[in-house]
């Protein structure tokens, strides 16, 4: 069996490869050739072409027959036309953007994304509204009209933001860093409750993989892919710090004041939950975590501190003057008396058989 991976150098391409290996396939990478990773096997063959535009893609492919074609990186929606008489099997990978509500919140009546937000949320419908989330829609549009003109049997799935090793963003490093600074304090939109959906690399591939194993469950269909254990921004937070042996008190401020913080928010976002419900990889593909989230954060940290260091400096002037406001603000808050009413139960509790009303006349 043969099988080409389209992509193969970020943070789930290793584990994809790998796990094809594993299931017999003979592998080849079609990628730019921009870098390689140690962590792919040295056999396996490189086909070093550009999978943005349909000329450089039909160079590579000419000729050439797979019995499966695993799509992460590139112009998927020339990449779906590109493969057209070339495998039976596509599995194409995107992302969640297109979704009506994530990148502008206000677009949807009430504000924000669905809880949790299921595969058949609304999406982009036009350029004019997000045209990054427009195109996303329309990819998948093209992967699965393949699919119903009967090119290929194609399955889509939309990644969260990945972590692990080699991602492209870390934004952990925007933790890390106040971390080796030793700062004590750091500023949270909210409290830091809002609940985003992340995947590790590990996991994220093995969801793809659960994909190549079942064919015909998961024929035609699209697919929300995250760690099945959501997070809140604070949790994260103290999650990377204590994977570097440090806390952190957190401060919070309203969203529209929590300036320093946008750094490491995705895509600079809003506060508003993004929850992505993965029940039908859960119950198409088997899906669990093969990594539990309270292992792969710490093996993230200890990665991303032995192999890829950031040195680049963080300017805190602006986050020192908002926890100054902040400080400020809590000492005067502090100094304001309150003494919480008890809390009883709602019900009545009769202390003797045949009581009408109890000790608090209920």
């Amino acid at each position: 069996m043969k099988a080409l991976v389209i992509g193969g150098t970020g943070p789930t391409g290793p584990f994809i490869i790998n796990g094809l290996i594993a299931r017999g396939y003979e592998v080849a990478m079609l990628h730019r050739g921009a870098h390689e990773l140690p962590e792919n096997p040295p056999e396996i063959e490189h086909i070093h072409k550009d999978p943005h535009f349909r000329e450089t893609l039909d160079e590579g492919l000419s000729g050439r027959q797979f019995d499966l074609v695993i799509a992460t990186y590139g112009r998927i929606r020339v990449i779906a036309e590109a493969l057209v008489g070339v495998t039976p099997r596509l599995i194409a990978v995107g992302g969640a953007v297109g979704y009506r509500g994530m990148m502008h919140p206000h677009a949807n009546t009430p504000p924000g994304m669905p809880i949790p937000t299921r595969e058949e949320a609304q999406g982009i419908a036009t350029r004019e509204e997000f045209e990054f989330g427009w195109l996303i829609r329309h990819t998948e549009d093209a992967v699965m009209s393949g699919h119903a003109k009967g090119h290929y049997n194609a399955t889509l799935f939309r990644y969260p933001m990945v972590y692990g090793p080699n991602s492209i963003r870390s934004l952990e490093w925007h933790i890390m860093k106040r971390v080796q600074a030793k700062r004590r304090q750091i500023i949270l939109p909210e409290g830091g409750l809002t609940v985003l959906s992340r995947g590790y690399a590990e996991n994220m591939a093995h969801a793809v993989l659960l994909a190549a194993d079942k064919p015909e469950a998961s024929a035609g269909k699209i697919y929300n892919c995250a760690d099945e254990q959501g997070l809140t921004v604070g949790h994260w937070v103290q999650m990377i710090a204590r994977s570097m042996d440090w806390e952190f008190e957190i401060c919070s401020l309203p969203g529209a004041f929590a300036y320093s913080a946008a750094d490491f928010l995705l895509y600079h976002n809003s506060v508003h939950h993004q929850i992505m419900d993965i029940a039908a990889i859960r119950e198409d593909l088997g899906y669990r975590d093969v990594v539990r989230m309270q292992d792969a954060i710490p093996r993230t940290i200890n990665w991303m501190l032995k192999h890829r260091p950031d040195t680049t400096p963080i300017d805190f002037t602006m986050e020192d003057q908002l926890l100054a406001v902040y400080n400020q603000t809590k000492s005067q808050l502090q100094k304001i008396s309150y003494a919480p009413a008890p809390v009883h139960h709602s019900y009545a509790h009769p202390k003797k058989p045949g009581e009408g009303l109890d000790h608090r006349n209920r």
